[in-house]
């Protein structure tokens, strides 16, 4: 395999790199990873074992840290070499930058100080669960990690509720029981679910079943590896009046009456003046 070295203009390259199997790498990564002028990275020793199976060395080349806990000076110092005319690359430490990744608040201060950024796409394990799930989701909400507390986890699942779309969650082994028990809680037990776990990797699982039979299983708390939780639309076909006013006291606790009713209304597919006489009875009307 020959690497591209031709030189890299200035400016911010998003890597993505591999969520598992080290070949998953692409060519334009290595390529970039190859002739960067600057390496950044969420985990530098991450990064560093992945350029080593693919045959790679930073050499005297910098590589920074970039991270949830990093400061704006990390920032600053990417803005200012990008400026002076180099070429960084910025890989996650596993999966594409930005979701659920601290690149974001790098991408943001690139793009502040009008400098170009550019992605090289690759391995997502958003699109890697949702492929393999056998959930049929052509449109999804990506809600991303939920809150660790079960009371702001289940209003952030209120959410979205009623929406008639798949949804896709990234949880942790060491808390995955405990959002499934609030999934069936506010979302049904007869909703369908996907539990992707160690994608690409040796011991890769898929379990497709619903949020009950789920919650029901033995070794939810025994499971390793990050999980995907791949959820189908709701298999109800129409709200009842309980869960329109459910839904409506979840919307107005930030939301005039009006505002409520329109956004009810609109993921459940019902007519606003309904609702809207619905809310009346729960609200001031203001």
């Amino acid at each position: 395999m020959k690497i591209n070295d031709a030189p890299l203009s200035a400016g911010l390259y998003l890597v993505s790199v591999p969520i598992g199997n080290a070949r998953d790498i692409t060519l334009r990564a290595l390529d970039i990873l190859t002739t960067a002028d600057v390496l950044v990275a969420e985990d530098t020793r991450s990064l560093r074992h992945l350029m080593q199976i693919h045959g790679l060395a930073p050499g005297a080349r910098p590589v920074w840290s970039c991270h949830d806990h990093s400061g704006p000076g990390v920032l600053a110092q990417v803005v200012a070499a990008i400026t002076a005319g180099r070429s960084v690359a910025y890989a996650s430490e596993a999966g594409t930058p930005i979701l659920s990744d601290p690149g974001f608040t790098l991408v943001r201060a690139v793009r502040a100080a009008d400098l170009p950024v550019t992605a090289a796409p690759g391995a997502s394990a958003l699109l890697t669960a949702l492929t393999v799930s056998g959930i049929a989701a052509e449109r999804f909400a990506f809600l991303g990690f939920l809150p660790a507390a079960s009371a702001a986890r289940q209003a952030a699942l209120a959410e979205v509720v009623y929406q008639k779309m798949g949804i896709l969650i990234y949880e942790g082994p060491h808390r995955v029981k405990e959002t499934v028990t609030d999934m069936v809680a506010i979302l049904g037990a007869d909703r369908p679910v996907a539990l992707c776990r160690e994608l690409t990797k040796r011991f890769e699982e898929v379990r497709q079943t619903t949020l009950g039979q789920l919650a029901q299983m033995d070794d939810l708390d025994a499971l390793k590896g990050e999980i995907v939780l791949v959820l189908g639309p709701p298999v109800h076909a129409a709200a009842a009046e309980g869960d329109v006013r459910a839904a409506l006291a979840q919307a107005m606790t930030s939301m005039r009456v009006k505002d409520a009713a329109t956004a009810v209304a609109g993921s459940l597919g019902l007519p606003r003046r309904d609702v809207y006489r619905i809310a009346l009875t729960m609200g001031d009307g203001t």
